[in-house]
């Protein structure tokens, strides 16, 4: 009997059992089957078929995807020096064999047999879906490349991995090696009372006295947004802004964090791959398997969007330029004042603030009302399960329909050490399905939100921000698109498959229920006098929801923008360096340009880490999607209580429940009845005529 638990599928991953030790024998095992088993897949077969290609394949998918997502998760949440030794260890081998996999010239003439096969269109739509699936990412990975330019597009794999990966860790190092202490509570004015608490819990954790602030998010942001002291600010965003770059003078390793290098290294070996897969640029692959079908399309995307919103984002700057000079002495508004600036106009545009509102968002609220809009939209039941976790502020829930097992969630809600910064939903597992069984999708749901505060003793309720609410609906709606699926092929089941660019349309789309009166009078409780939401702050939020929309939308497409420019026609051999560049499109269309020291693209995992890479555009791209969606909801509600379910069981068998067995324009399309329009979001964002 085999003990490794991280080799045992037969139910939940033993986060219990697994440690560091486990992660070569079990992946050493594994690519031995998988490779095992492609050698009898390149053997001669009397018939090409489903079964006896494409299954054998799905569980090599399986079983080495589950375990080593296990390991990558792991490497995300407890971040260790030993764990990170076996994942950066590992990475290549798993790295290597997925190349090997992605050119393996046999295989791929096996799948375009399958496709060419007279009973094709006999196949399911889903299974249609894979075999097109396959034959484009063979063509990507190099399949088609004579030997000698196969050699090389493994290498840049490979690379490409591990300088990733290196990038990642250089963030996660800075945040996790910079502390800032603060001595005199004086200096603090401004602040919030749980702020503060938290601040000084973890200066008594370090032995140390007064309170310490780190550059984990609901640590550092609270100081922009509510210090008065301005020389506070500006230390901690100089931090913040310098992190894991040249230019981080405070940080312990500044040389041995950069991530100068590594950029132009990843942009260079992605450069390299598309010109070897004989596409201009890296942007062109990107957008293969995506619904933009070219950069040209996404950057007239994106200035188009740039263009409208920039009346709104001049008069929003100009509004806050004035409101920081008159009200508040700041002269010259400089980047560490702006989040500070901008949270005084709104409580003094709409007399309240986000500390005010902060108070009726107590996180057993949040999480019941999440629950409850879910529940009454989808018609399931989501209930507190058991299972071991990585840590003892993860829970686990499942999620049934008529008393069957849907899907189950981990839900990992607080900031750490050790643990990486942002939010994300990642599959645990997927769903697939025979004649004898279904199993049921797994998810990671994971945030970074401030941890309950102890106060005098006594634990108190972790408070939310509204902001901080939207992520949590937002990677919701992700992990509800990998739950809710009803396909029963792996490969397009749920997230899997989904173009890029629409992946984030049920996230989105999740979000706008955050400001439904219905939804947070019964997800919110003053966290004293347990009075739910008042209907006149909730006015006064509705009131302000597009609050600097304009300068918001100019700062998503500066980004989108950035990463599009840096993957379509960035030459590195003109000399001209990735900071130029990233000035050149500031200064076209930012209105609020960064001080020189400013260095956000050191930590810009999404684009060199994650998989966002010529993708960043996504976000708004989806948004057009998920505002046009919510808006078939906005036009039900005008109908009455059976129009609005009507609708939410329409998304659900349209676009939750399809997964990527259909292209997303398709399924979209199903559900709309048309194809998308960009007015409702320029009407949820305060930018319509």
């Amino acid at each position: 009997m085999n003990t490794n638990p991280l080799l045992d599928f037969s139910g939940l991953p033993r986060f219990d059992a697994i440690t560091h030790e486990h992660v070569t024998p079990a992946i050493d095992t594994l690519l031995a089957q998988a490779r095992a088993t492609v050698a009898q897949l390149e053997a001669p077969m009397e018939e090409v078929s489903w079964d006896n290609l494409v299954v054998p394949q799905d569980q090599i998918a399986e079983t080495l995807g589950r375990a080593w997502s296990i390991v990558n998760h792991l490497n995300s949440v407890i971040d260790t020096p030993e764990l990170r030794a076996a994942y950066n260890a590992n990475q290549p081998k798993v790295t290597e064999f997925l190349t090997e996999l992605g050119q393996n010239e046999i295989l791929f003439g096996k799948y375009k047999q399958l496709q060419a096969r007279a009973d094709f269109a006999d196949l399911s739509p889903a299974r249609r879906r894979i075999v097109e699936n396959a034959v484009r990412d063979f063509r990507l990975g190099g399949a088609e490349l004579p030997e000698d330019k196969k050699e090389r597009f493994g290498a840049i794999q490979e690379e490409h991995a591990a300088v990733g990966t290196r990038f990642s860790e250089n963030v996660l190092d800075a945040t996790n090696d910079y502390k800032l202490l603060v001595e005199n509570e004086s200096d603090l004015a401004g602040l919030p009372d749980d702020v503060k608490a938290a601040a000084r819990a973890a200066a008594e954790k370090a032995g140390k006295q007064g309170y310490e602030f780190s550059l984990h998010f609901p640590s550092y942001y609270p100081i922009l947004q509510f210090a008065d002291n301005r020389a506070l600010r500006e230390t901690i965003y100089r931090a913040n802004a310098t992190k894991a770059s040249d230019q981080g003078e405070v940080f312990s390793k500044k040389e041995d964090w950069d991530n100068t290098q590594n950029i132009v290294t990843l942009l260079r070996l992605r450069n390299e791959e598309a010109q070897l897969l004989g596409y201009a640029n890296f942007a062109e692959v990107s957008l293969v398997s995506k619904m933009a079908t070219s950069p040209a399309q996404v950057i007239a995307f994106l200035e188009d969007l740039a263009q409208r919103a920039r009346p709104f984002a001049e008069k929003d700057l100009a509004e806050l330029t004035s409101f920081a000079r008159e009200e508040l002495g700041i002269a010259e508004l400089q980047a560490w004042d702006v989040p500070y600036a901008s949270e005084k106009l709104q409580e003094r545009r709409y007399a309240f603030s986000a500390q005010e509102v902060k108070q009726y968002f107590p996180e057993h609220k949040v999480i019941d009302g999440l629950f409850r809009q879910i529940q009454n939209l989808f018609t399931v039941e989501i209930k507190l399960d058991t299972a071991p976790v990585w840590h003892p502020d993860v829970r686990f829930y499942r999620i049934e329909r008529d008393g069957q097992l849907v899907g189950q969630f981990y839900l990992d809600l607080y900031a750490r050490a050790g643990k990486s910064g942002g939010a994300w939903m990642d599959d645990a597992r997927g769903r697939r399905a025979d004649a004898q069984h279904v199993q049921t999708p797994i998810a990671y749901l994971t945030c970074n939100f401030t941890q309950p505060a102890v106060v005098d003793g006594q634990v108190q309720p972790a408070l939310f921000t509204h902001d901080e609410v939207i992520t949590l609906f937002h990677e919701f709606g992700h992990g509800l698109h990998h739950m809710l699926t009803v396909v029963d092929e792996l490969g397009v089941s749920g997230i899997a498959g989904v173009e890029w660019d629409a992946v984030e349309l049920p996230s989105q789309f999740m979000e706008n229920f955050c400001w439904e009166w219905e939804v947070l009078e019964h997800m919110t409780a003053h966290a004293v006098t347990g009075e739910p939401l008042p209907r006149v702050l909730y006015d006064k939020m509705l009131a302000a929801k597009n609050f600097q929309s304009g300068l918001q939308t100019l700062r998503q497409v500066e980004f989108s923008l950035l990463d599009m420019h840096l993957h379509y026609d960035y030459d590195a051999s003109t000399g001209q360096s990735v900071q130029q560049l990233i000035d050149g499109v500031r200064a076209k269309f930012a209105l609020i340009i960064p001080p020189p020291f400013n260095r956000f693209q050191n930590s810009f995992g999404h684009i060199f880490s994650g998989g966002y890479a010529a993708g960043y555009y996504s976000y708004k791209w989806a948004e057009v999607l998920s505002a046009d969606a919510y808006a078939a909801f906005e036009e039900a509600r005008a109908l009455g209580p059976a129009a609005t379910t009507a609708a939410g069981r329409r998304y659900l068998q349209e676009i939750l429940s399809v997964g990527g067995s259909r292209p997303a324009l398709e399924s979209f399309t199903a559900f709309r009845g048309r194809e998308p329009s960009i007015d409702a979001l320029l009407r949820h964002s305060g930018m319509a005529a």
